[in-house]
């Protein structure tokens, strides 16, 4: 893969300029109710908008922006709230699931649409979910990467996370607690990085008696069990500045304050318990990523919770970064979604 530079800083008198990470994209800064949304899009047609998770930002869809444009379609990838140039909002409680929705219809409306098409990876695929489950006359159709769709339900999930791991603490409970995680990744930014991607990588996917990234042991950091190696392929050290040059810049509070409002969110969408999303759906997912294997139920529940399913793929070899480690296979299998829908 050819080596990528970091984007640069925008214009101060211009809300719109042109990338040089993906050649042929635009940067945009929009506002939304919420606040203010960066964006990067290529291509005309209808709007497809992507939602990346964590700990990534617009730059995780590098590889489909161009793919999904050519296939006649106006991507879009966004800096979700908390991260890069859009708003970071103080108050951790900004960071609820009906606030995410709320700007993804936003930035729909401030493009100068009505509808689109909305795909997320990892946390974004929960997003992009709830975005089509909350807004089906915006939404009209969703892809899901790497996390499958789980209605609400059940107990409180920090209830539900504190149960699991044994004496070790599972990773989304270890984010809890504000300031905590930051500490140990704000310290080496780029080295936290480096270990997490590379971990749940399926192309350096660790041997079954290697510790679990999901767990810390008691009195330990998340980092302590990141493994010596290499970047794993589809990550260059070009990438890797990218991503850490933003965190350096904007801390990860921001970002980590998606997983404090687990249990805001499950209070917040108490009225669509069991709810299915009815909008046409995809999912892919990575054979070796713990997100299909750990919520292999979830996948199996499709026929209820996504009736209106096209296709589900689980990619052989594949871990959990799966638009980067299997682009052509994404896009392939996205732009054939798109364009069948």
């Amino acid at each position: 893969m050819p080596q990528t530079t970091p984007t640069p800083q925008p214009p101060t008198t211009d809300r719109t300029w042109p990338s040089t990470a993906v050649p042929g994209a635009v940067h945009r800064l929009v506002d939304v109710p919420g606040g203010r949304i960066h964006l990067v899009e290529q291509g005309a047609g209808p709007l497809v908008l992507l939602v990346h998770g964590f700990p990534e930002s617009w730059y995780s869809w590098r590889h489909q922006l161009p793919a999904i444009a050519a296939a006649g379609f106006r991507a879009v990838a966004v800096d979700v709230r908390g991260y890069g140039r859009s708003s970071k909002p103080a108050a951790v409680d900004a960071y609820r699931m009906l606030d995410l929705v709320a700007d993804n219809a936003g930035i729909v409306r401030a493009l100068g649409q009505e509808t689109a098409t909305v795909v997320g990876h990892d946390w974004g695929s929960s997003i992009a979910a709830n975005s089509a489950l909350l807004r089906p006359d915006i939404f009209t159709a969703v892809g899901l990467l790497s996390v499958p769709y789980a209605p609400r339900g059940g107990i409180r999930p920090t209830e539900g996370f504190a149960r699991i791991g044994g004496d070790e603490e599972f990773y989304v409970s270890y984010f809890q607690t504000p300031g905590r995680a930051e500490a140990e990744i704000e310290e080496d930014v780029r080295g936290w990085l480096a270990g997490f991607y590379t971990g749940l990588s399926g192309d350096t996917h660790a041997p079954q008696d290697r510790p679990s990234l999901h767990f810390v042991p008691p009195g330990a950091k998340l980092s302590d069990r990141f493994a010596e190696g290499p970047l794993p392929a589809w990550l260059t050290e070009s990438d890797l500045d990218v991503y850490s040059g933003e965190f350096e810049r904007t801390g990860l509070t921001g970002a980590l304050n998606r997983y404090r409002n687990v249990d805001r969110d499950w209070a917040d969408l108490a009225a669509w318990d069991s709810a299915p999303v009815t909008r046409p759906a995809l999912f892919i997912g990575g054979a070796l990523d713990a997100s299909t294997t750990w919520m292999a139920d979830a996948i199996s529940a499709f026929p209820v919770t996504l009736p209106a399913l096209t296709a589900a793929h689980i990619l052989e070899g594949c871990g959990h970064w799966i638009q980067q480690e299997r682009a052509d296979d994404v896009n392939r299998l996205l732009t054939d979604w798109l364009g069948a829908l």
